[in-house]
């Protein structure tokens, strides 16, 4: 069993702090739902956990099976098991998605014997087009055949833990629930290293859920969990929105000598 360990995580980005102290634990099997209004600081948990450029970590750690991820470059962190669907897919002109495939298996020391049928395969599970295997990679696609992409490479590449960064945007019903379904089996089955995907999830939307059943939901409001609890709290959420999860700002501090200290008592 393998499990992400995130705690009191802080991290600022152009200056400005977003997480406030994130504590979440993810293993083998699971599925941890991240819900929260815009700005919350979903996507830059995301991207702190992944190692993308331009963030500052402020404070405390995320490790993966007990290996330091943060001290880690976001190809090693992949390598390590860590595996990012991102919310916009990047579009790699003159690289091929089965060439990506099979390069990033090979990194991986695995075996690229079957790669072809594997990957016509899991296209033709989640619903994508077999002449997109041997094209540019999400060039010219359309935002429904980018995510079907993105969940494909999941599937062939079975790290230990996923983070789905927005994997429902941009998805019509059908491309949703293929996508979702294939992630809900891939927690529910031994992938090749006999363990099941455990998976972050950041969402706006119940609707998701629908396909891919989470175990815990949890709330993040202004880059903090604020509530935690089963699947139920999506379907509140639903119902009454965040607004009984709202924080206040917080005062900023007085620079010394200003003129706040001529009416301290």
């Amino acid at each position: 069993m393998s499990t992400l360990q995130i705690t009191d995580l802080r991290a600022s980005v152009a200056g400005k702090q977003i997480l406030h102290g994130v504590n979440l634990t993810i293993s083998s099997g699971e599925v941890h739902v991240v819900m929260g209004p815009n700005g919350a600081g979903k996507s830059t948990l995301s991207a702190v956990v992944m190692g993308k450029p331009g963030y500052e970590v402020l404070g405390g750690s995320v490790t993966l099976d007990g290996v330091d991820m943060l001290a880690l470059p976001a190809w090693q962190r992949a390598q390590a098991g860590l595996h990012l669907v991102m919310q916009y897919p990047s579009e790699v002109p003159g690289v091929s998605l089965d060439h990506v495939m099979e390069q990033a298996l090979i990194a991986r020391g695995r075996s690229t014997d079957g790669l072809d049928e594997l990957l016509e395969a899991e296209a033709a599970r989640i619903g994508f087009a077999p002449e997109l295997l041997h094209r540019a990679l999400n060039v010219d696609l359309s935002g429904g055949e980018k995510k079907r992409n993105e969940t494909l490479q999941l599937a062939v590449l079975q790290p230990r833990i996923a983070i789905l960064d927005e994997l429902d945007s941009g998805l019509d019903i059908d491309a949703l629930r293929d996508c979702a379904r294939r992630v809900e089996a891939l927690t529910n089955d031994d992938g090749p290293q006999g363990q099941r995907l455990g998976a972050l999830v950041i969402t706006h939307y119940n609707r998701l859920l629908e396909a891919l059943r989470a175990d815990v939901i949890h709330i993040l409001v202004k880059g903090r969990i604020v509530a935690t609890g089963g699947p139920e709290l999506a379907d509140q959420l639903e119902r009454d929105g965040y607004a009984a999860y709202a924080i206040a700002d917080e005062p900023e501090a007085s620079a010394p000598g200003s003129l706040d200290d001529l009416f301290a008592i």
